[in-house]
């Protein structure tokens, strides 16, 4: 009872994780739900803002469901949490524990008893303007990275193979280090193409694209991915949400064409401005 968290939208592993912090839950006794019109509206799931958007208002939401079991934890004979405020208990293994005596812990399921309740529902909205966000602090609050990348050339033939790539990347608290890491591994290989291998003609006469399809629209493949290292900057910022998540993004997209450009150009010492970077290019 009391154990099920209902979410508009987001992704499961972070909204799950979200709301087992927040009131001391494992992750398995939490059920996610979304894609139901009777949950409540959220923006659309996009761009990797679940954790920073969907996830500041789970958490809101489960601080007003653990507001809710202190209140009715006075139903309990004896009163063990009387007098005690918000910020004076844990939540933790599905009790509200006094941080000054531990000892003392209400299982969730005895004060609902208590009061007699099957279920506690509480809605919450989070907004853009945690810390001031709008209110003219000159702060960037934006992700940003920085991406390293080690390419070798063929003298003759002018192939390029891209070794290693190393992408360091400051986005707030990461809340699911796989997942996060998994998301910046796509968006390099992502740019991985669109340094050497996605390459578009048009027919200017009729205005449609002439390789229209994968035979000779090239992408990379298992055997073009050599190392990738991904590593994030423990960078908690409460001022863009509660929890001081932001969303990754495309981040891992951005900067790694440019990277591999400029490792292209120490390499060869020819400096090529139009992706994507072809044998042509490289040997003209």
């Amino acid at each position: 009872m009391g154990r099920i968290i209902d979410i508009g939208t987001g992704s499961y592993t972070v909204m799950t994780l979200v709301a087992a912090e927040t009131l001391g839950l494992p992750p398995e006794q939490i059920t996610a739900k979304l894609g139901d019109s009777d949950l409540p509206t959220t923006p659309v799931e996009g761009g990797s803002w679940g954790a920073a958007s969907t996830g500041a208002a789970v958490q809101l939401a489960c601080q007003e469901v653990g507001k809710k079991l202190l209140k009715v934890a006075s139903k309990i004979a004896g009163e063990p949490l009387s007098g005690a405020k918000i910020d004076d208990v844990l939540f933790e293994d599905g009790c509200m524990v006094l941080k000054d005596t531990p000892t003392v812990r209400v299982p969730f399921g005895d004060a609902m008893r208590a009061a007699d309740l099957t279920a506690i529902e509480e809605e919450a909205t989070a907004a853009p303007g945690f810390g001031d966000m709008w209110k003219g602090l000159h702060k960037s609050k934006n992700i940003h990275s920085a991406i390293f990348a080690e390419v070798k050339v063929d003298e003759e033939l002018g192939v390029v193979r891209v070794t290693r790539i190393v992408d360091a990347v400051a986005a707030g608290r990461i809340i699911n280090p796989k997942t996060a890491r998994s998301q910046i591994l796509g968006g390099v290989v992502m740019g991985m193409g669109m340094a050497l291998h996605e390459e578009t003609f048009s027919d200017h006469r009729l205005g449609r694209w002439m390789n229209h399809n994968f035979g000779e629209y090239h992408v990379p493949v298992h055997a073009d991915i050599h190392d990738i290292e991904v590593i994030f900057v423990d960078e908690p910022d409460s001022e863009v949400t509660p929890r001081g998540v932001k969303g990754l993004g495309e981040i891992g997209i951005v900067g790694t064409a440019a990277a591999i450009a400029n490792a292209i150009y120490h390499a060869t010492g020819k400096r090529v401005r139009s992706l994507s970077i072809t044998i042509d290019k490289i040997l003209d």
